[in-house]
């Protein structure tokens, strides 16, 4: 049996409600049983606000594993933490945290097969003094990756990072070579466990028309075209720099298997523009499965009983579905 975590993220948004609407509104293999990770309480509390069944209680340490295809591992039931949707709390970011480091030790350890994070605050995390930029580095530092992307995949396109969340003053100083390099590989590396083995990538430029010859910018000059021009020599299919207006026009055309965005908007904004309700997040480079949907605490309708599961759902068929596949960042033994 697939064992795949579900880590709450924060209780206050919508992460646990479109959690339990994937996991009870769809229909899933007979093989795969979700384990909810985070607060038994609160998850309970949310299950009878929106009318699922509450998950039973589940611990790894268990006899023998529980029949039912649903259950919930709370890690901290000591620690209390009252659900106020769309409310920042602290304590509700650091149990957040708590949850996906106990969702990587199951992963790590073989407990799960795969993860899928709900949303966190960043707001919170900063007022309980654990300022981060968000999951992408804070899987990275548990599972001591060095090399790792965000991938965005909705609809026919896939798109990979190379800066990601970032003042926008500062993108052009963050790329550099080893950067644009770093992100064309592990996409490449990616793209036969996605499914896509052979296709091409392409790669934006950064300023408007591709820097027209250096004319609205050096960076394609300077920085991007030789981390392509690096790449190509070691066999990846792959074009650009591409002005940005037209590069994601190419992909949903088929011209490229995935679009290499050189900062978060420039990728997103065409993704969502496609696939806002059913977009995913898988982070390259992990020697563990992890997937979210590609949304955030949407504190606006928190407890409101509107959000769509959709994307969320999206995220959990990828867990299991790569979770099936060879990890191109496991070494055979």
């Amino acid at each position: 049996m697939k064992r795949i975590a579900i880590t709450l993220g924060d209780i206050n948004g919508i992460g646990p409600e479109v959690a339990l609407k994937a996991v009870y509104k769809r229909r899933w293999p007979r093989d795969v049983q979700w384990v909810f990770i985070g607060s038994h309480a609160a998850l309970s509390q949310q299950a009878e606000a929106f009318g699922a069944p509450a998950p039973a209680l589940w611990a790894p340490e268990d006899a023998a594993p529980p029949k039912r295809k649903v259950v919930c591992m709370d890690p901290s039931p000591g620690r209390k933490v009252r659900w106020a949707p769309g409310k920042v709390n602290p304590e509700a970011s650091r149990l957040a945290m708590a949850w996906i480091e106990e969702a990587v030790r199951g992963c790590m350890n073989g407990t799960f097969d795969g993860m899928v994070t709900a949303p966190i605050c960043k707001e919170g995390l900063m007022a309980a003094g654990l300022p981060m930029p968000g999951h992408t580095e804070y899987l990275a530092e548990l599972t001591g990756t060095k090399r790792f992307a965000m991938l965005l995949m909705g609809g026919p396109l896939r798109v990979v990072l190379v800066t990601r969340h970032i003042p926008l003053r500062r993108v052009a100083d963050a790329l550099t070579v080893d950067a644009i390099k770093e992100a064309i590989g592990l996409t490449a590396e990616a793209l036969p466990w996605l499914g896509a083995a052979g296709g091409r990538i392409g790669v934006c430029g950064l300023n408007p028309h591709a820097g027209d010859g250096g004319a609205i910018g050096a960076e394609e000059i300077e920085v991007i075209a030789p981390a392509i021009q690096a790449m190509k020599r070691k066999r990846i299919s792959i074009e650009g720099p591409v002005p940005p207006d037209v590069i994601f026009h190419y992909a949903y055309q088929g011209r490229y298997a995935a679009v290499v965005a050189m900062y978060h908007d420039q990728g997103l904004g065409p993704l969502k523009m496609l696939a806002f309700d059913s977009g995913i997040n898988i982070t390259l480079g992990l020697p563990i499965v992890r997937t979210s949907p590609d949304h955030g605490t949407a504190f606006d309708i928190a407890g409101t009983g509107r959000a769509h599961p959709s994307s969320m759902g999206a995220a959990m068929t990828w867990a299991i579905e790569l979770s099936g596949r060879r990890n191109p960042w496991i070494r055979p033994r």
